[in-house]
């Protein structure tokens, strides 16, 4: 679905710019952009994969795993369907935090696990159970604390202040998940009786 909507859009916008006589303009971007892009990634990727190792470091440490017995207690609220010491548990912890420390690349593997294993618990195999999708909330609207790559972005392009986001980050992202929790909630109450 989501390759048919890149595809559409960027037929569309060829297309308008083909018509309106701006084709010069196509050519310019399409190779300026790939430059620019790489730029972007290469200033970015020493950020990033600094934050990948420290959490790949507390997770071999069994930091991760020590967050996630302090963290239990709110995700047997928020999952009660889980089973204590079930897998999926740690995989949804190290999600949060890496979330929480804006680095989506390192969410990423953890989410896709906790999902595989959250799978495992559904009863319905044909959709998505109660905690998926509780998961999948959470992960959309996840809390962040330090919003590394923005800030990592505000630098590369010579903020001021480029820490001066964090604050708003935290306001947005909290209200966002405590909304995002009250909506699953209440649709639970009404589909998963």
């Amino acid at each position: 679905m989501i390759n048919k909507l890149w595809i559409g859009l960027i037929v569309t916008g060829s297309l308008c710019l083909i018509l309106t006589g701006k084709a010069d303009l196509l050519n310019t971007q399409i190779l300026s952009s790939g430059k620019a892009t790489l730029e972007l990634v290469m200033q970015i990727f020493p950020l990033v994969s600094l934050w990948l190792g420290i959490m790949n470091i507390a997770k071999e440490s069994g930091l991760l795993d020590k967050v996630s017995k302090l963290i239990y207690p709110l995700l047997h609220k928020i999952f009660p369907e889980i089973p204590k010491g079930h897998e999926s548990l740690g995989y949804i912890s190290s999600n949060i935090i890496a979330n929480m420390f804006g680095l989506g690349n390192a969410a990423t593997p953890f989410g896709l696990k906790a999902m595989k294993s959250l799978q495992s618990l559904n009863k319905n195999k044909e959709e998505a159970s109660r905690s998926m999708i509780t998961f999948l909330i959470i992960n959309t609207c996840g809390l962040c604390i330090i919003p590394t790559t923005i800030i990592s972005l505000r630098i590369l392009y010579d903020s001021k202040d480029p820490s001066f986001i964090v604050i708003p980050c935290l306001i947005v992202s909290f209200i966002s998940l405590v909304f995002g929790l009250i909506i699953d909630r209440l649709w639970s109450r009404r589909y998963y009786k």
